[in-house]
């Protein structure tokens, strides 16, 4: 039975939540503000972390950040009302692995939740990879370009982990965002483009051969 940790200021949205995940064989826990949800974070171990954005105390923000510091590999699912393509890059680069805005159905974040949980339990994939003088360590986190080590936010170590997956391949934003980000992709936000900029800057900029093309009204591909 998984247990989660629910970080949410709004008593009836909290209620509501943890009644329908306690009604899919879900142990929820509480918070009402950061520091609480902090707290139980270190003295309890949860499968996956729920929170909101605008919490008391400490925001849901800073808290990703932290919780993101001292767990590297748990997934937090962000649930706000601020719905633009920067606020769900700002939530993503917080360190967040899905971003769920309010009003949302309760069905939609337990698949999500599933998701998430399905991934984390998965035996892990292949240690390194390799294309070009791109190297990637998925134990260390380590990315370099020939000798040069990249640094890179989750999120964009899990894109380019991706495309290192899939080399030469068309990849769609549609299958980008739902293998990198386990959401369907929103026509109406262009965060996906926003992150493949960030990798193009510091994958490919000061570096060839040039190795991260976009193929117009398809999508992107990682080849030489």
């Amino acid at each position: 039975m998984y247990k989660v940790l629910l970080i949410e200021d709004d008593t009836r949205v909290a209620e509501l939540i943890q009644r329908a995940l306690q009604e899919n064989e879900f142990v929820v826990e509480i918070a009402y503000d950061g520091i609480f949800g902090k707290k139980l974070a270190l003295q309890n171990d949860y499968d996956i972390v729920i929170t909101d954005v605008i919490l008391p105390n400490l925001d849901g923000l800073k808290l990703c950040q932290q919780l993101r510091e001292l767990f590297p590999e748990k997934p937090i699912i962000m649930l706000t009302a601020l719905g633009t393509t920067d606020d769900k890059i700002e939530g993503f680069d917080a360190g967040a692995d899905d971003y769920l805005v309010k009003p949302f159905e309760v069905r939609e974040l337990l698949a999500r939740i599933r998701a998430l949980l399905k991934r984390a339990n998965k035996a892990p994939a292949t240690k390194i990879l390799k294309y070009a003088n791109l190297h990637m360590d998925c134990n260390t986190k380590i990315v370099k370009r020939d000798d040069t080590e990249i640094s890179l936010t989750p999120k964009e170590f899990k894109l380019l982990e991706f495309m290192l997956q899939n080399p030469e391949r068309v990849i769609s934003r549609t299958e980008i965002a739902e293998k990198v980000w386990d959401m369907h992709f929103d026509t109406g936000t262009n965060f996906i483009d926003v992150y493949i900029n960030y990798l193009r800057k510091k994958i490919d900029k000061d570096f060839e051969p040039k190795l991260i093309h976009t193929k117009a009204g398809m999508g992107f591909i990682l080849r030489q």
